[in-house]
């Protein structure tokens, strides 16, 4: 089969490469869409240290079964699927426990860190378990089901959150997760919703997403002014969308005392941390980790209109172009959102 490798660092090499084989509890899938990730950008210098060369990247992926293994029940050839982007084992005591995000030996598809390697969905066919499936319902595209995995990772911060109708709540980074809450906060109840960025075009968009006020991160007195459209409290929850010490020190300033702020970002393995403010304004910190069970929601969410995702999607392409495109997104040449790679 034909596949978009990561041979090495900076090199990504649209080549042929051996066909996957299934065990008995999987099923083959003809990738039939796979968007780029802003980690498999990131991952493409190695700066992540999570995408360790030669691999095929790429996690955010739908298609169709072309062929199910001997124990694989209620699932056949011809199924329209997407899937979770982590592999989880079923028998551990996480994922018995509801936390399968947080299991033991789970891998991630189309990632590496060195104690694990699973290649993903840059390539015409991939190997799923079928416990991770989901299939994507008759008005939902393959392109639309390929945007599930963002959409849901931005629900699962969302469901951490304790969010309550009449909250307010500040979104800092809106990049495409951060869009997302945004949209999906909108459908909480969320009372007041605050979008900040670095980018101003990134700030229009958030508006049309369902911020209600939208600032730009180097603003003067920007924790005063949220402070004015929060009763002169702080904002109830805050979630940091960009991983950097400056966004994650910016999530903390703008909560009210005894709020909660969501970390999402995850692109920085270490960040300065502002424990002092964090301790003795008693603030709540969480980190929100891929996704845990929200996929089906979101399906549901697409099916019946209540989000949209097309507004993200800037590129539909051929996979053979991937390096082209990914260099594109590395070097931030475009205003580029979503581009989806098609085998």
């Amino acid at each position: 089969m034909k596949a978009l490798v990561l041979e090495d660092y900076n090199k990504l090499v649209y080549k042929d490469v051996s066909d996957p084989g299934i065990n008995s509890n999987e099923v083959l899938v003809k990738v039939m869409a796979c968007g780029i990730c802003g980690s498999d950008v990131h991952g493409l210098d190695g700066s992540t240290g999570r995408r360790i060369p030669p691999m095929i990247m790429g996690h955010e992926a739908s298609g169709v079964i072309v062929q199910t293994g001997a124990d694989v029940k209620n699932w056949k050839t011809g199924d329209r699927v997407t899937f979770d982007s982590t592999v989880y084992p079923l028998n551990d005591w996480f994922t018995l426990g509801g936390m399968y995000n947080l299991s033991d030996n789970r891998e991630v598809l189309g990632v590496s860190p060195g104690t694990y390697k699973r290649d993903g969905a840059f390539a015409e066919y991939i190997v799923i378990p079928q416990h991770i499936l989901y299939k994507i319902p008759e008005n939902v595209t393959f392109e639309q089901a390929a945007m599930v995995e963002a959409v849901a990772v931005a629900l699962h911060s969302i469901n951490i959150s304790g969010v309550r109708t009449g909250d307010s709540c500040v979104v800092v980074g809106t990049g495409m997760i951060g869009t997302f809450i945004l949209k999906l906060l909108k459908l909480s109840g969320a009372s007041t919703i605050i979008a900040i960025d670095i980018n101003e075009k990134r700030l229009q968009l958030a508006e049309k997403a369902g911020a209600d006020y939208t600032f730009l991160s180097t603003e003067e007195n920007l924790t005063e002014k949220i402070a004015a459209l929060t009763n002169n409290r702080g904002a109830d929850i805050s979630f940091e969308a960009v991983g950097r010490s400056e966004s994650v020190n910016l999530a903390i300033d703008v909560l009210r005392k005894g709020g909660t702020t969501v970390l999402v970002g995850n692109v920085s393995p270490k960040i300065d941390f502002p424990l002092q403010k964090v301790v003795t304004r008693e603030l709540k910190v969480l980190g929100s980790c891929a996704i845990r069970g929200e996929y089906e929601v979101v399906l549901h969410l697409l099916e019946t209109g209540k989000i949209a995702v097309d507004d993200q999607i800037s590129a539909i392409v051929p996979l053979s172009e991937g390096a082209l495109w990914f260099n594109k997104l590395y070097k931030k040449e475009e205003e580029l959102n979503k581009v989806i790679l098609v085998p």
